[in-house]
């Protein structure tokens, strides 16, 4: 029989969202290919330093089937690096512990059209036109930030991941509205539709996945992932999303209806491994406290 993924939430990452590689990524923005190259080969052997994408995936990796102990998630490690100047990044993955196995080096070129091959559910990258690329496609994508914040969730068992609503979960429909006609219409039309599911956003399927694999420990009293919709929204344009949710049959542990307010400190509280918002500005604040991913759909995002 031959080997396959199917049943595991599969994430595709770069070796940048993964590890810190500033310093030989300024190198090649610098200097060139062939100093990059010489670079990583004299330094392979060094331990790169954890990128903020770490904290998650090494949970991640931890997760166990509670019955069969068998691996829930696979990791699939996707690099613009040749096989070559790769290396370093898999000495480092096996110095860190890290059990992932599977990679794709693609020398320079875009490997969003390799996602479908490993049936992926989530593609994270420090890369934005490789986001870009991967999500108009239709893969759940993000760039990651970089973020000067302290780590607090490290000590805690529980993997926590946060979503924005319009234009991540959901279409940007309703943020069309808002953006083009104003907040008074769009509470208007949210309550005049608060029966009318939204069309899928970008997101629906890896938080359709996170819930499946929740469901593995709906009879343990240890459930190990813990989801959040933080959004911008408020009564009474939450009605509609709550019911969007439902008509999908998945949903989320907690909701923050904000209505505007900045949601950093709600994130700061909340404390995920990750969130994902589309607009700039709140990304922005976000990363300052937490992990932190663009995604670049919807309007906001239209050049």
């Amino acid at each position: 029989m031959p080997v396959t993924l199917d049943g595991k939430l599969v994430i595709a990452i770069s070796s940048r969202a993964l590890f810190d590689l500033d310093e030989s990524n300024k190198i090649f923005e610098e200097r060139g290919e062939a100093a990059y190259t010489e670079f990583q080969i004299k330094h392979e052997d060094e331990l790169l330093k954890c990128g903020v994408a770490f904290p998650l995936i090494k949970r991640l990796l931890e997760l166990r089937d509670p019955e069969t102990g068998e691996n829930m998630v696979e990791i699939i490690l996707v690099s613009k690096n040749d096989p070559n100047t790769g290396l370093r990044v898999f000495n480092s993955i096996e110095q860190h512990g890290l059990t992932i196995t599977r990679a794709a080096f693609t020398k320079g070129r875009s490997p969003y059209k390799y996602l479908q091959a490993f049936h992926a559910d989530l593609f994270l990258s420090a890369n934005p036109a490789d986001v870009r690329l991967a999500l108009e496609n239709g893969y759940a994508s993000a760039t990651i930030f970089g973020g000067t914040y302290l780590r607090k969730a490290e000590s805690i068992e529980e993997i926590r991941i946060a979503f924005d609503g319009d234009a991540v979960i959901f279409s940007d429909e309703a943020e069309i509205v808002n953006h083009e006609m104003g907040l008074k219409e769009f509470q208007k039309q949210e309550m005049e539709k608060s029966e009318i599911p939204l069309a899928p956003g970008p997101f629906k399927s890896f938080l359709a996945a996170l819930n499946k694999l929740q469901e593995t420990y709906k009879n343990y009293d240890k459930r190990p992932i813990r989801t959040a919709l933080v959004t911008a929204r408020n009564a009474p344009a939450h009605k509609r999303a709550i019911k969007t949710l439902r008509a999908w049959g998945i949903g989320v542990d907690e909701a923050f209806f904000l209505g505007g307010l900045d949601k950093a400190t709600i994130l700061e509280s909340f404390d995920p491994h990750v969130f994902f918002d589309d607009q700039h500005t709140y990304c922005f604040n976000a990363a300052k406290v937490v992990p932190t991913g663009h995604v670049p759909s919807g309007i906001k995002n239209r050049k």
